[in-house]
């Protein structure tokens, strides 16, 4: 996964409160992450427990600059340097794709920031902590995201990681900021194989094989020219084996050998795999109903 040196990243999509204390904590969030689907599935809980947590005395936090660190993002040539700066250029290649693509459907894009935090954050669908994973807040259309998760998902699942699947994981979360804009809702059925929660996780997925396809011929308006130069084999194979490693299968078999479809949230391995590709190989939003 390589970026275009000279590229001008936009900073203002990304929010950085690494280092800014979160206040008070409690598990919640936008999605269920992969502490919180391990403990889920193993003991047999309803993962929504662990999601759209809900606090009245907790406020939305507003725009923070925490240590700023992201803030001496200016280009391409640092995000194919700096992990922060490469979620900032990531986050930037895909709202830029979204943005066309709703134009091109006669319909508008509305921004999503992502916010970047240690250990906890206060969200408009309330505190969260880090044991959340990377998740999504339909309550103020962020996407948050502590970077210590890239390396919790290869220790604690086993996947091979690298920028692209961490490039994976940001479009998956950008796929339910999409879904949001669309209308589409989970409601209260959250649980089971069939459930609503998981056609909605493979959607994301499918969306995130979308711009995956597009990613590097999407033109910035700066520049006109991609931001993201080069994608490889390896790249869409890592991608492929992050979804693979975050399949309700997977993880209920790591944890406990054996697995319960009764409690899936997210989907299998194989259909999470399959819904990527799908999106990849098609690179039209349209093949994403996991719904019909």
């Amino acid at each position: 996964m390589e970026f275009d040196d000279d590229a001008q990243l936009d900073g203002s999509q990304v929010e950085d409160r690494r280092g800014i204390p979160g206040g008070a904590v409690a598990i919640g969030g936008g999605a269920v992450g992969i502490v919180g689907l391990i403990v889920a599935l193993v003991l047999g809980l309803d993962p929504s427990m662990f999601s759209n947590s809900h606090s009245s005395s907790a406020p939305a936090a507003g725009k923070a600059t925490g240590t700023a660190q992201t803030s001496t993002c200016k280009t391409g040539a640092d995000a194919n340097k700096r992990q922060d700066c490469r979620i900032l250029a990531t986050v930037n290649s895909i709202q830029n794709y979204w943005q066309g693509e709703f134009a091109n459907r006669g319909k508008k894009y509305s921004q999503a920031d992502s916010v970047l935090f240690t250990d906890r954050v206060q969200t408009a669908c309330g505190p969260a902590t880090s044991a959340i994973g990377p998740f999504y807040c339909p309550g103020d259309h962020k996407a948050y995201f502590d970077l210590g998760f890239f390396n919790d998902m290869g220790r604690q699942l086993g996947a091979q990681g690298g920028p692209f699947a961490e490039a994976y994981v940001v479009a998956h979360e950008y796929g339910h900021h999409v879904q949001t804009l669309l209308g589409v809702r989970v409601g209260n059925d959250r649980q089971g194989a069939d459930s609503a929660s998981v056609k909605s996780e493979l959607q994301a997925d499918c969306y995130a094989g979308v711009w995956t396809h597009h990613a590097t011929t999407t033109p910035q308006a700066s520049t006109g020219r991609p931001l993201i130069t080069k994608l490889t084999d390896d790249d869409i194979a890592r991608a492929l084996d992050a979804a693979e490693s975050v399949g309700d299968d997977r993880i209920q078999k790591r944890a406990t050998g054996k697995t319960n479809p009764e409690t899936w949230t997210h989907g299998s391995s194989e259909q999470r795999k399959q819904w990527f590709t799908t999106g990849y190989q098609s690179g039209d939003m349209t093949k994403c109903n996991t719904f019909g």
